[in-house]
């Protein structure tokens, strides 16, 4: 590519304007940078690849990088945590500058033996790239967030002009501003998502965070705990423990998510979701469908494990479910400065009385009669039941043949419940 005319200030100041504006009206970062790129390119600048790499907080991963490339747009790049994920890092170009403790750096990768060994440099020398400009900016200190890698590309033969390279630079704390707010609004998304939900981590973002403001919604409710715990983690190591749990809520908990449930909360050794109920007079209810289809899954991918367990000498821990169906409150509740968005009601504290049950029944999966009502499973009834702080007995269903998903009710006969779980389950 040929040299081109140096670009001019007021091109240049034409395109920060146009950065700052996009930056302020959406949070779309792809969008943003390809149209600075875009901007930067249509302006003069040789520009073939951009990229903005930043840490996150994140469960998944420790960083994620956008790349733009001439003719070929935005991509995405994440590294995950761990010691793979640290690899990655230290053999990237911003690993190196931060190793070498310097905050710039410039590499003409049409020079060989002036640059080091680096897979990404590699990647670009063979892509054409000869002129690799890298600078490193704070964003928040005394977070993970630390700071930000803003790089420029170019294949031009003979790689930037002085002067370019002087405009990159200058523009380099505007990126780390627009960088630092597109970051800190994946971070809250991504953190209330992560602690809430992202339903409810959407409703806190737009403002739903005073005590006492709270809805009252029509939802089912899926409820599961797993027996044995307490066992397994008196006589083991906490630590594989909890490595263990985690591994029965991924088994548990996916279901829930890929059939429009959400994990309102985690009660030790189980948890509690919630499937939003849009039609509360509809008896066909897509949320309760959703609700039992999650159950069901979660209780094979939940034996799926246990299998895995016992092949490999350790403990099994088996998971009760139960479903049920009412009204609950879901908001904010707690101190005015130490709040806990969750869902509470008679609803839930009956599902919990519920789950007692499964022991005493022998079955996994109870369901109860306000749930089986809007059900179209074939299920049987196992018991009528008075619930501890309930003031009428309840009706609590089961499927109709638990081992067998034929759907078949015929063969399948009420369960008879002990003398004590018929009278009562208490707290």
């Amino acid at each position: 590519m040929a040299q081109t005319d140096p670009i001019s200030d007021a091109t240049l100041r034409a395109v920060e304007s146009r950065l700052i504006a996009q930056a302020a009206e959406t949070d779309d970062a792809e969008r943003i940078i390809e149209a600075f790129c875009e901007d930067l390119s249509a302006a003069g600048c040789p520009l073939w690849r951009f990229s903005a790499a930043v840490p996150v907080i994140d469960p998944l991963f420790r960083g994620v990088s956008l790349a733009w490339r001439r003719g070929q747009g935005m991509a995405l790049f994440t590294t995950v945590h761990g010691p793979e994920g640290e690899s990655d890092f230290s053999l990237s170009p911003v690993g190196w500058l931060m190793a070498q403790e310097r905050i710039t750096v410039r590499w003409r990768l049409d020079r060989p033996g002036t640059y080091p060994d680096l897979p990404l440099l590699a990647e670009l020398r063979g892509a054409g790239v000869t002129d690799y400009q890298l600078h490193l900016a704070a964003l928040a200190p005394g977070t993970a967030m630390e700071g930000v890698g803003i790089s420029f590309a170019t294949d031009r033969a003979g790689g930037f002009t002085e002067h370019e390279r002087t405009a990159l630079a200058g523009l380099v704390p505007l990126l780390a501003l627009v960088t630092a707010k597109l970051s800190l609004s994946h971070t809250m998304r991504e953190m209330l998502g992560t602690y809430l939900g992202p339903a409810t981590g959407a409703r806190v973002l737009a403002g739903e965070m005073r005590r006492g403001q709270s809805t009252v919604v029509h939802a089912a409710i899926l409820l599961a705990d797993l027996r044995g715990f307490t066992a397994v983690a008196d006589r083991d190591d906490p630590l594989k423990v909890v490595g263990w749990l985690d591994e029965h809520f991924d088994a548990l908990g996916e279901p829930v998510q890929r059939h429009g449930g959400e994990i309102s909360k985690f009660l030790g050794d189980g948890f509690l979701a919630v499937f939003p109920v849009a039609e509360p007079d509809a008896l066909a209810c897509p949320a309760c469908a959703g609700a039992l289809a999650a159950a069901r899954e979660a209780l094979d991918r939940n034996a799926a494990l246990n299998a895995s367990r016992r092949r490999q000498g350790l403990p099994a821990l088996e998971a009760d479910i139960v479903l049920h169906y009412g009204r609950v409150v879901s908001g904010n509740v707690g101190t005015d400065r130490r709040l806990d968005f969750t869902v509470i009601g008679r609803a839930v504290n009956e599902a919990s009385r519920i789950e007692r049950l499964c022991d005493a029944l022998e079955r996994p999966l109870l369901l109860s009669d306000a749930f089986a009502r809007r059900c179209d499973a074939p299920l049987v009834p196992v018991g009528e039941f008075a619930l501890r702080g309930v003031g009428r007995t309840q009706r609590i269903w089961g499927l109709a043949v638990p081992e067998d998903r034929s759907g078949s009710a015929s063969r399948c006969e009420p369960a008879q419940a002990s003398d004590t779980a018929a009278r009562e389950i208490g707290a």
